[in-house]
């Protein structure tokens, strides 16, 4: 597999030179403010901006041999702050390397690491009628999304984002301080075969930085790139329903929480006429504005599956058997598939703020102690926050048909992700705010230890949304350490990766793999 090598950081690149941005340069602070979390302002000693991988090497060898601490992001959604801690010189923003294109050599789409996602499915749809089943955003970028196993409307269908995973570019560095890049692949006779698996959810930050990555389905064969990856559904079944008001009583709640999960627990084998249904219930809380407890359900059902309209009516008539509670609008209508993207993508890119999230794997929907303290929570007191919310996503389907060994995201047999989210503005309101969203996870996973330790009920944390809540003794009781929330059993395997990789460990966080010992 190719390596290269580049030690000067005065490259011709675009128009000359590496871009160095300083805090007297006025790009400084618009790439700043780029941070999706305002709890973590991003203001490193510089920002060098990357147009090529010689570009990546140059800047990660100079900052070794400098002995500065270097980071890198591509959209800017790491929401703790592992990018933009204080100790950090140097961030490498990979923004500019968007590019989306079919590489015939390797027979596979090529995508580099800062294209954002909506951006991603637009080319690939209308050049060559494919996707990857990625989320919908227009903000995140490809980088970190996949790194972390990236999962979307159509995973139930065709698996997370890694599980297309062809090859990815990855600089790194060796025991000498040497940079270089290396092209590490899915084949099983590859060398660098387990860099790849690292990168099938090790998570960002950890191993070196993305350069490069290309997407084919397995088990594809030949040269035309229309039938390489995914095609999308010609259209979709979208769905919404919201209800809001002091009417939303404790049954009504219990019926609907408890039906969403129940229903997921049945529909979601690979083999299930419901992989084509991605569903939503998203229960808000009560805040600054005053509004009352509110829930809101959403579904994506394609369209070109047999039946679809009655398979569609069939989940909803289970999702709302028992809720009393009158709703105050319900719409169904039928969208192209790219326009629904967009559509879930304007509903969900909402968050911003000062932010605190978390996140679940749930094996199981939530019972019925977990529910009302769901509901006495979002329904109590008013509390400082803008926005706070539980989102409990479809997940499973054909995600779970593959082995939890063959990629590093290890959860296989999940059939519902659970977001915990609270955003507000001011920085007086952190503490409270901060205490108020722990102590909700806290009681609903209060039965193991107050995180979703992996059981009957529960498998884990979701690395893409990384909270180093699970590092702390207070938040974390179950016994289990964080690197079995995130990462199963393949933990052992990704410190090996990154002794090999990384031994400098250049790359590290409060939340990173660390470095197994190699020899004696």
């Amino acid at each position: 597999m190719p390596e290269r090598t580049v030690s000067s950081a005065t490259d011709p690149v675009g128009s000359g030179r590496v871009e160095t941005i300083t805090p007297d340069d006025p790009r400084y602070e618009p790439l700043a403010q780029r941070s999706a979390n305002g709890r973590f302002p991003c203001r490193p000693k510089a920002f060098r901006l990357a147009h090529r991988t010689e570009d990546v090497v140059s800047t990660v060898e100079e900052a070794v041999a400098a002995g500065r601490r270097v980071t890198v992001r591509s959209g800017g959604h790491c929401y703790e702050g592992f990018v933009s801690d204080s100790s950090v010189h140097t961030v490498i923003d990979l923004s500019a390397m968007d590019g989306v294109s079919f590489d015939s050599g390797r027979g596979a789409f090529e995508v580099g690491p800062g294209a954002r996602l909506l951006d991603v499915y637009e080319k690939l749809h209308d050049g060559w009628g494919v996707t990857l089943p990625g989320g919908a955003s227009r903000s995140v970028a490809m980088g970190g999304h996949v790194q972390g196993g990236g999962y979307g409307a159509l995973s139930r269908s065709h698996g997370t984002v890694v599980d297309h995973l062809q090859a990815v570019e990855v600089v790194v560095v060796d025991p000498s301080g040497r940079a270089r890049a290396v092209v590490a692949s899915r084949e099983e006779d590859d060398p660098h075969h387990d860099l790849w698996w690292a990168h099938t959810g090790g998570g960002g930050g950890n191993f070196g930085v993305v350069t490069r990555y290309w997407f084919r389905t397995p088990g594809t064969t030949g040269a035309d790139p229309s039938l390489l990856l995914p095609r999308p559904p010609s259209w979709v079944l979208t769905h919404s329903t919201l209800w809001a008001g002091e009417d939303m009583d404790r049954d009504s709640f219990r019926a609907l929480v408890g039906n969403h999960g129940r229903w997921h627990e049945l529909n979601s084998a690979p083999d299930s006429p419901y992989t084509g249904l991605f569903s939503g219930l998203v229960l808000f809380g009560r805040g600054t504005d005053g509004n009352p407890l509110a829930a809101a359900a959403f579904a994506h059902m394609d369209a070109d599956v047999p039946d679809a309209r009655r398979l569609l009516d069939e989940h909803l008539r289970a999702l709302t058997d028992g809720v009393t509670a009158a709703h105050l609008s319900s719409t169904t209508e039928t969208l192209a598939w790219l326009p629904s993207v967009r559509s879930l993508a304007d509903a969900q890119d909402n968050e911003t703020g000062r932010l605190k999230i978390k996140a679940s794997h749930l094996r199981r929907g939530f019972d019925r102690d977990q529910i009302d303290t769901l509901y006495d929570r979002l329904r109590g007191a008013e509390h400082s926050a803008a926005s706070a919310s539980v989102s409990l996503q479809s997940y499973g389907g054909r995600v779970n048909s593959v082995p939890s060994h063959a990629t590093a995201l290890p959860q296989r047999d999940s059939v519902l992700k659970a977001l915990f989210i609270n955003a507000w503005h001011d920085p007086a309101l952190d503490t409270a705010n901060l205490a108020w969203i722990r102590e909700l996870y806290r009681d609903v996973h209060a039965a193991t230890g107050g995180v979703p330790a992996p059981g009957e009920a529960n498998d884990g944390c979701f690395v893409n949304f990384p909270d180093s809540d699970t590092l702390s003794a207070e938040w974390n009781t179950s016994g289990v350490p964080w690197s079995r929330l995130y990462y199963g059993d393949g933990y052992d395997r990704l410190r090996h990766v990154k002794a090999r990789y990384d031994p400098l460990n250049v790359f590290h966080h409060a939340m990173s793999v660390s470095p197994a010992r190699l020899g004696p």
